[in-house]
């Protein structure tokens, strides 16, 4: 299967290469897969830190062409270079291929621009927005950010959305937000919430809505640049 101009991209960029090796799947919830991968090597090469992702190349299975998309890493284990990749199954190519594979699978992957780190000084707490989709780098968030405050709201689709795990500590408030009016509600929260001047803000929700918040963030709750983190996961 072709890469088209996204594989040309990924050379010109010396993008990393690996091939995974499925090693088991489990269906969390009627709309939402977890699957293990062996990791060919990636882990040695690149050090995990939270919401780490790669790129996939995921098959059609009607055509001979290759999607090109961004996946977090869930629970990695460098030391058996082992790891999950949690899909949210919304229609299309990575969620019909999702579905089918089975354990001995292979795919395709490159890395590519993965960085995050926390802030240098723990903020008084972390505002979190995302949805299914961005849930799995969230959760890596709340898993590194330790004694830190932090309220999350994120976005459902689907009735069992809301039955996920999220990986709260007792000192994190989630809130699930129902999608509607493409993301009206994620929106609205985020400019009539309050917010210390040292919080940090943390964003991935479809394009608009992400750049509707980090808007937000910045003209109505003045936090600076610096204290803004944000990614589009989806159009």
């Amino acid at each position: 299967m072709g890469k088209g101009t996204n594989g040309v991209i990924m050379k010109i960029w010396r993008a990393d290469d690996y091939r995974l090796r499925v090693t088991s799947t489990e269906r969390i919830t009627d709309s939402y897969i977890r699957i293990g991968f062996d990791a060919g090597g990636l882990l040695a090469d690149h050090p995990v830190h939270p919401t780490q992702w790669i790129r996939l190349w995921i098959p059609d299975a009607t055509t001979d062409k290759l999607h090109h998309r961004g996946y977090t890493l869930v629970d990695q284990d460098p030391e058996n270079d082992k790891f999950y990749i949690e899909f949210a199954l919304h229609g299309g190519p990575a969620s019909a291929w999702a579905a089918r594979t089975v354990v001995g699978d292979y795919l395709e992957s490159s890395v590519l621009g993965s960085e995050f780190e926390l802030p240098a000084e723990t903020p008084s707490e972390y505002l979190i927005f995302g949805d299914t989709a961005s849930l799995p780098a969230i959760n890596s968030l709340l898993d590194a950010i330790g004694d830190a405050p932090a309220r999350v709201w994120l976005e459902w689709q689907h009735e069992s959305d809301r039955d996920l795990p999220v990986r709260n500590k007792p000192h994190h408030e989630t809130t699930w937000l129902q999608r509607v009016d493409s993301g009206r509600l994620l929106r609205e929260k985020a400019a009539e919430i309050t917010c210390a001047e040292d919080a940090y803000g943390w964003v991935a929700c479809d394009g608009a809505t992400t750049r509707s918040i980090v808007k937000s963030f910045k003209t109505i709750h003045n936090l600076p640049k610096t204290a803004v983190k944000s990614r589009a996961y989806w159009k």
